[in-house]
């Protein structure tokens, strides 16, 4: 199975603090980045602009390609294709795939992210940023989320 998605960040209006995109899917009661399944005749870079649109109401423009994520679900291999993606605006409207949507500090949103396999890509993420600098646990952060 083929999926794609985005690390989807923005800069705060008013500190320019880096921020990181995660939904919430009740299906799994699970914290992640905005991905899903490649619909037939998509690119993957499509796939993931329509996924971030369709889970968290925001437009992104992708940026670096990230790491390729391989795992298994119900047995069967899925690989997940991720962008950087700055946010360029919308609004988010709960619904039965995505119920929350929330933006946090890397170092928040690396806590709250509940596969190890989503923090890889979040790390990868800071570093494909000028200024990026990985909060990493043992990193002293005063942001909250």
């Amino acid at each position: 199975m083929l999926a794609a998605g985005c690390v989807l960040w923005r800069r705060a209006e008013r500190s320019g603090e880096l921020e990181i995109c995660l939904v919430h899917r009740p299906r799994y009661d699970d914290w992640s980045h905005p991905k899903g399944k490649l619909k037939r005749g998509e690119s993957a870079p499509a796939a993931a602009r329509r996924e971030v649109l369709e889970e968290t109401g925001h437009h992104c423009i992708p940026g670096a390609p990230l790491p390729t994520v391989r795992y298994l679900v119900d047995g069967r291999p899925k690989e997940v294709f991720y962008w950087a993606a700055e946010a360029t605006g919308g609004t988010f409207v709960p619904g039965s795939e995505v119920d929350r949507m929330c933006w946090l500090s890397p170092a928040a949103a690396r806590a709250r992210l509940t596969q190890d396999r989503d923090r890889d890509v979040l790390d990868a993420l800071l570093t494909t940023l000028p200024d990026g600098r990985p909060d990493h646990p043992g990193r002293t952060s005063t942001s909250g989320g």
